[in-house]
C-alpha cells in the first residue's frame, strides 16, 4: 500500500486564513501518513537537520528507527539553536509571516509585470513556482549562472522540473523563494527581466 509523506514545515505560512489541518486527522488513511517537520524551514536554519518525523504506521517507525540508530546525532550547537527557536515559536511565526506576506506581493506581482512570466499566488510556503517565456528551464538557469551578467550581477534558481514526478511537466518553470528582503527581490525580478531579454535574442 503506497504511503502519503506530506511536510509541515510550512504550517505558520498558511495565507489563506485557513486553519493548519494535520493529514493525521484524516479519518480513514492513519496508517498511511507520514508527517515531517525541520527547524531549518520553519527558522530559517540553514543546514541544521533537527526536525521530526511522525507516524502511525509502525513499519515505518521501525524502518526510520534503523537509519536513525546507524547516524550520529546532530551538532550540539544546532540542538541549542533548535531548542531556542521552538521557545519563541509564536512571536517569531507571528512577526515572519508578516514579513512573508509582503515579499510574496512583491515577487509575485513583479514576475507578472515580466512580459511572458506567470506566478499564481502561492497558498502557503515561502517560495512560487513561475512560468517563463523560455523553451527550457534547466538551460536557462545555467545559462544565467554560467554565460549572463548585468551590471556584474545574475540571478540564481531552481529549475522546477526535478519537483515533477512526470517527464516533460515543469520544463519552462522554475522555483524562486521569497527568502530576500524586497529591495533585494525587486533588483532580482529587473535582472531576471534582463537575462530573459537576453537569452531570447541570442
Amino acid at each position: 500500500m503506497q504511503k502519503m509523506c506530506l511536510t509541515t514545515c510550512y504550517r505558520e505560512f498558511i495565507y489563506t486564513g485557513s486553519p493548519y489541518i494535520s493529514a493525521l486527522n484524516l479519518e480513514g488513511i492513519e496508517n498511511n501518513v507520514v508527517l515531517v517537520d525541520s527547524v531549518s524551514k520553519r527558522y530559517s536554519e540553514c543546514g541544521i537537520r533537527i526536525g521530526a518525523l511522525v507516524t502511525r504506521n509502525a513499519d515505518v517507525r521501525r524502518a526510520v528507527m534503523k537509519f536513525c540508530q546507524a547516524r550520529l546525532s546532530p551538532p550540539l550547537l544546532g540542538q541549542i539553536v533548535a531548542e531556542e527557536s521552538i521557545e519563541g515559536t509564536e512571536d517569531y511565526a507571528a512577526e515572519v509571516y508578516e514579513e512573508y506576506v509582503e515579499r510574496r506581493k512583491c515577487l509575485v506581482d513583479g514576475l507578472n509585470r515580466i512580459e511572458g512570466v506567470y506566478s499564481p499566488i502561492p497558498m502557503g510556503a515561502f517560495y512560487t513556482v513561475a512560468s517563463l517565456p523560455v523553451d527550457d528551464a534547466d538551460k536557462f538557469c545555467e545559462w544565467c549562472l554560467s554565460d549572463f551578467s548585468y551590471e556584474g550581477e545574475t540571478v540564481m534558481m531552481a529549475p522546477a522540473s526535478g519537483f515533477y514526478s512526470t517527464p516533460g511537466m515543469g520544463r519552462n518553470e522554475v522555483r524562486i523563494a521569497y527568502v530576500l528582503k524586497k529591495e533585494d527581490l525587486q533588483r532580482a525580478l529587473f535582472i531576471l527581466e534582463k537575462a530573459l531579454e537576453a537569452y531570447n535574442k541570442r
